[in-house]
């Protein structure tokens, strides 16, 4: 596996979730700083994202945030950030995380994670990238999405091997020997499934 200097990380803005999600992303934060790795995110100062944004500066790590303009005020967009990009759109917010990034870790989040999460696998399972996607199932929270994937499967809309592109860990601590232990490489695209 390549050397990861940079990872994004998809997560909800809201703080009405579990007090542990918090805790998570504050661990995350300090793993991150820990290991000399930039944190790239959607540059709110709010909820699980600005938990994990603040910790990983507490710990004094790196942090680039991306926004778009529309979303600065209600995501309140964190000015303290070791960079904070305001961009036009929400396309251009996740093309530029995920320029800036070595791979992906999605936490609990809402519909927005849950977009960020799908779009991600599908640029990866059309060979738009090779990055790994880490998803956190922290106490079975993204239980219902490996069931979804698993079902679609199943009626014949993806390939088996569509579910090897994400790999699911249970907490923070396995994040990074998740990392450690993947293959890089260019997934196959078969494409009778596009």
């Amino acid at each position: 596996m390549a050397e990861i200097s940079a990872l994004c990380v998809y997560c909800g803005s809201s703080g009405r979730g579990a007090k542990s999600h918090l805790d998570a992303a504050a661990k995350l934060g300090r793993q991150l700083a820990d290991r000399n790795i930039t944190l790239i995110y959607g540059g709110g100062r709010v909820g699980v994202m600005g938990k994990t944004a603040d910790a990983t500066l507490d710990a004094g790590g790196e942090v680039v945030g991306i926004i778009p303009r529309f979303l600065d005020e209600y995501e309140i967009g964190h000015t303290e950030l070791t960079r904070l990009e305001i961009v036009d759109s929400m396309h251009e917010r996740k093309s530029r995380m995920a320029e800036l990034s070595d791979g992906f870790v999605i936490l609990p989040g809402g519909l927005g994670t849950l977009e960020e999460l799908f779009e991600t696998l599908t640029w990866k399972q059309l060979g738009l990238h090779t990055k790994p996607i880490i998803v956190v199932d922290l106490a079975g929270f993204w239980r219902p999405v490996r069931t979804l994937i698993d079902s679609i499967i199943e009626q014949g809309y993806a390939q088996p091997e569509n579910v090897g592109l994400l790999t699911f860990v249970p907490t923070i601590d396995d994040i990074f020997p998740a990392l450690a232990k993947l293959p890089s490489g260019v997934s196959k695209v078969d494409s009778k499934w596009l």
